[in-house]
Order: C-alpha cells, then sequence, then structure tokens
C-alpha cells in the first residue's frame, strides 16, 4: 500500500511537469503569433490623395480569403490622377520628339514612343509589316471614342492595323472604381497566385493601388496588342486608358506620389491589394534587395512586411501576395 502511494506520488508530479511544459510551450507559441500579428503595419489611408473628390476612402467590415472578419478600407476611385498629367501617348509625326508620346515596355526596357520609335518597327520588330505612317510621316491615330473601343477589341479589325492606340481622359469621366484593402494586413504561411489565366490562378487580378488612387494593374497583354499590329503606348507615368477600367498603371515609373524614407530605403508607392506597403524597386543609391522572396517582399523592423515592385520594363509589379485579400 505505500509502495502504490509512493508511485502515485510520483506520477502526479510527472503530470505536473508535462502540463507545466505543454502551457509554457503554448505561451510561446502565442506570444510569437502575437509578435507577428504585432508587426503587421497597418494601412495609412491619410497617405492617399483624397483632395478634389477623385479618391474618397471609408471603412466597412469585411471577411478576408483566409476567412478573417477584420476592418477594410473602401477606396472608390475616379482612376484621375492629381498628381501628374495623362499622356501623352501616340506622337502625331514620325518628326516629333520623345515629349510628344508615351513609352513601350519591351523585353525588361522601356522605350520612348518618339516618331524614330514608330518609323522604325518594322526594324525593330523584323517585320516588313510594320508602317504605322503615311508617306507625309504622319502617324495613324485612333481619333474617337468608337476608334478606341473597336482598336482595343481582342478580336481587332484590319482597318486597325499599323494604328497608334490613344483612348483619351475625356472618353472615361464618368467612370470609377471600387478597391477594398484590409486595414491590417494578415500575413499567410503560403503565396496566393494572381487571378488570370492558367491553372492555380484564383486570387485578385490587381496588384495594388497607388497613393493618387490609380490602381497597378496585371500586365498589359501586349503580345495581344503587337499581334493586332497596333501599338497603344503607356505615358510617362507607366499609364492608359481602356473603357472598361478607365486609367491604370503597368508600370511604376516614379512619375505617381512617393514617400521618401529617411533611412535611404526604396520610396513608398502605394498598398499592394492584401494592404501591405509597395514600394519602389530600388533605394537612394540604386540598388534592389537582395533577399526578396517570389512575391517579391521581404520585411523589416520599420515597415514590416512589405513589397518591392519589378523593374518598369517587365510590365509587372509584384509576382503573388504574402497576404489575406478582401473578398
Amino acid at each position: 500500500m505505500k509502495k502504490f502511494k509512493k508511485n502515485s506520488i510520483w506520477a502526479f508530479g510527472v503530470l505536473i511537469v508535462l502540463i507545466y511544459s505543454c502551457y509554457s510551450c503554448n505561451k510561446e507559441e502565442n506570444k510569437i503569433i502575437e509578435e507577428e500579428t504585432n508587426n503587421a503595419i497597418s494601412v495609412n489611408s491619410d497617405f492617399f490623395l483624397t483632395d478634389g473628390n477623385n479618391v474618397t476612402i471609408t471603412t466597412v467590415d469585411c471577411t478576408l480569403s483566409d476567412g478573417t472578419v477584420t476592418k477594410c478600407y473602401e477606396i472608390v476611385s475616379k482612376n484621375t490622377p492629381t498628381d501628374h498629367e495623362m499622356g501623352p501617348w501616340c506622337p502625331d509625326n514620325i518628326a516629333d520628339g520623345a515629349d510628344k508620346g508615351g513609352i513601350w515596355l519591351e523585353n525588361g526596357e522601356v522605350y520612348d514612343v518618339d516618331g524614330t520609335f514608330i518609323k522604325n518597327m518594322a526594324t525593330f520588330y523584323n517585320d516588313s509589316k510594320w508602317k504605322m505612317y503615311d508617306a507625309n510621316g504622319d502617324i495613324y491615330t485612333t481619333e474617337t471614342e468608337d476608334d478606341c473601343a473597336n482598336a482595343a477589341n481582342p478580336n481587332v479589325g484590319v482597318e486597325y492595323e499599323n494604328f497608334c492606340v490613344e483612348c483619351l481622359p475625356s472618353y472615361v469621366t464618368d467612370l470609377s472604381q471600387t478597391y477594398t484593402i484590409p486595414v491590417t494586413p494578415v500575413k499567410l504561411s503560403s503565396e496566393v497566385n494572381f487571378g488570370g489565366p492558367g491553372p492555380g490562378s484564383n486570387g485578385p487580378s490587381q496588384r495594388g493601388i497607388a497613393f493618387n488612387g490609380v490602381v497597378f494593374d496585371a500586365p498589359a497583354p501586349t503580345d495581344a496588342i503587337l499581334g493586332a499590329y497596333t501599338l497603344a503606348p503607356f505615358d510617362d507615368a507607366g499609364g492608359h486608358i481602356n473603357l472598361n477600367a478607365g486609367y491604370h498603371y503597368h508600370a511604376a515609373t516614379g512619375v505617381s506620389k512617393e514617400i521618401v524614407q529617411t533611412d535611404g530605403h526604396a520610396p513608398m508607392i502605394g498598398y499592394a491589394i492584401d494592404g501591405h506597403g509597395l514600394y519602389a524597386q530600388l533605394d537612394e543609391d540604386g540598388n534592389e534587395p537582395t533577399d526578396l522572396d517570389s512575391c517579391r517582399g521581404h520585411s523589416d523592423e520599420t515597415r514590416g512586411y512589405h513589397y518591392h515592385v519589378a523593374a518598369p520594363g517587365t510590365n509587372s509589379f509584384i509576382d503573388c501576395l504574402k497576404g489575406a485579400y478582401a473578398l
């Protein structure tokens, strides 16, 4: 009987140790989760340019893609930047300089769409069918909203071959878009692919929002544009217009609002659609971070987890999301 009691006391002591160990383990895990959550940098709505009613921001209840019920910012934008002019896109004549046209993105490089670029397209693309100008050097350019709609159609007719497609802000004055981003980003353990063609593309297609309310959009379908023997240049800010999306960016060129970082880090240019900060590609010394993950993100103590956009010529911004997005 005494032996039984002694063994019982010993077993009870072991049980207490195990319970305490599990409690300590769970406490430490909870501490790590809390630290990771507290390191999330919330969206600062004051960074957005809301003067002039081009951008309005309200706080709404929302559910994120991982099931988190939280608060989001609902951003309604007219896609009309107040920090820079839109255009020009197409030069008028092959004698025009770079100030008369926009840019084109090809193989990671940015090219000025000046008169010389238009003149030399047959050589540039090694295809003699390119000739986007008449005997006087005047460039064939869309001139009406109907032209814009027809030339930007995926099934564009041959009558628009060798046209420079220029859709104007006056065509989309009544258009607005709504974007929803979490107030405090929720980082995930695995990446989220952007929506689009191909398997595993179930996420949103938009990459983020600039401080002027203009969306950082999915890559432009440049192959389809060129395949129809058309050119739809971007302006020097990396943006152009279509009738459904309005004005939108396909490259970050340093023209829209930037927030300079006091430690030499690359400037902030907006927010990704998951609420994490979006920063320019290069820091003040012209260097790109060397520790970016597959989505082009990394963390530091000042900014938490954040992204750096790709080079302007890539026709892209970030490659995936590391955070949950609003449904």
